[in-house]
């Protein structure tokens, strides 16, 4: 179609994910970004970006056009949808944002319209939830009147060699014609380093094992550091050995959290179920990452040798460098502390104090004190490297370095270590 030679974009969700899209599709074409968050959209609109993907320069430099007014994405040619997908308290995809979002594109899309949907779901959601939803908000047909696509996100929070004009990027969409014109639009940013799968399924289905196919690794290392720890071995030195192989997949143990690799097993699982099938692997790797927080906490308790402990944990984000705190498993280990009686201070200097206390119900402290018994390790962040840790501590105290932070480094006389 003509409209697809030169097409405007709309990206919707603003966070991690659409962002950087947004800037760097706005390059080469003419894009809107929308975010139902006005505050979000006031903070990029003066240069400020509290996820940390994009620099104030590169925010000023960007011609995307930042908005929450739903009326502007009226007449675009093309909709990208990057909303989170999360699941429920007991595990379920919850699909309400990616609704919430294909609805919002359905009050925009007109005849010859592509809906574009990055978020991870598991086959299926793209044609068989997010096309009738369209279609009913709309009222055009999917397929003839518009048309669906699907290029999943790979966004790595914090990564600054990995990004989206980096990496390759699978689409897929609803005819040939609409793979080819998104194969186009998204090569013109990445240098052409595009995989056009075979359907929209596929490419759902290709995004939902990347990050489980992550997290059954995972879970494998956190079991044996569990056992190794039972022996009396470090589970670092032994993964030291071990990856002088040149084919040892190098893995490292600790809490599993954030928007995908905690989150993309559970939709891979359910549409599995969904099927009759019962995924013992990806639900067993599950099952060992989630009771993680608690069994450290309980290694930790045990480590003390005493009740109702002082003690300083270090980082509450999901993984280090970022301030992202969606599903982090560091609460995990707080909750499971306080419920053995012990008295928790949370230090971290990247994560939002408010949006810390709405998400969690925790304060954040502005900065560590001392005659803490223990000090948790619990986030790398770079900015804890120049912390003296055994200042922190009562005499005897004890550094639980979950992550291997101070892994090799002298703390000084008196204090004591655990780690798995």
């Amino acid at each position: 179609m003509d409209r697809w030679k030169n097409p405007t974009i709309a990206v919707i969700g603003l966070g991690y994910v659409g962002l950087p899209l947004a800037a760097a599709l706005a390059r080469d074409f003419d894009v809107l970004g929308f975010d139902i968050d006005a505050t979000r959209i006031r903070e990029l609109n003066a240069g400020h970006d509290r996820t940390n993907e994009l620099t104030p320069d590169a925010l000023n430099a960007s011609k995307a056009r930042l908005t929450d007014d739903l009326g502007a994405l009226q007449g675009h040619d093309i909709f990208i949808v990057t909303v989170p997908t999360p699941v429920s308290e007991d595990n379920e995809p919850d699909l309400t944002a990616v609704r919430k979002a294909a609805e919002t594109v359905g009050t925009a899309i007109g005849k010859g319209g592509i809906a574009v949907f990055e978020s991870t779901v598991y086959p299926g959601v793209t044609e068989d939830v997010c096309g009738p939803v369209i279609e009913a908000a709309s009222g055009l047909k999917s397929g003839t009147d518009f048309f669906l696509g699907y290029s999943p996100e790979r966004i790595n929070p914090g990564d600054k060699v990995h990004t989206v004009d980096k990496i390759t990027k699978v689409v897929a969409g609803q005819t040939p014609e609409v793979a080819a014109t998104l194969a186009r639009i998204y090569g013109s940013m990445n240098g052409n380093r595009i995989h056009i799968a075979p359907d929209i399924k596929t490419a759902e289905a290709s995004k939902v094992i990347e990050n489980a196919q992550r997290d059954i690794n995972i879970a494998f290392v956190n079991e044996i550091a569990l056992i190794f720890e039972r022996m009396g071995l470090s589970v670092y030195d032994v993964l030291d050995a071990a990856r002088t192989k040149w084919n040892f997949l190098d893995f490292k143990p600790g809490l599993v959290g954030g928007h995908c690799i905690g989150v993309d097993p559970y939709y891979l699982s359910h549409a599995a179920q969904q099927m009759g099938y019962d995924p013992d692997v990806i639900l067993s790797g599950r099952r060992i990452n989630d009771a993680m927080g608690a069994v450290l906490a309980e290694r930790i308790h045990k480590s003390l040798g005493i009740d109702a402990a002082k003690i300083l944990v270090l980082g509450i984000t999901f993984k280090e460098n970022v301030p992202d705190i969606r599903n982090s498993k560091v609460i995990d280990v707080i909750r499971a502390l306080e419920l053995f009686g012990h008295s928790v201070s949370i230090y971290d200097p990247l994560a939002d104090v408010a949006e810390t206390k709405h998400e969690y119900g925790v304060d954040l402290i502005d900065s560590p004190a001392n005659g803490y018994h223990a000090v948790v390790g619990a986030v790398p962040h770079a900015v804890f490297d120049e912390l003296k840790v055994s200042e922190l501590l009562v005499p005897g105290g004890l550094v639980a370095d979950i992550k291997g932070i101070w892994r090799g480094m002298d703390l000084g006389d008196g204090v004591r270590r655990w780690s798995l």
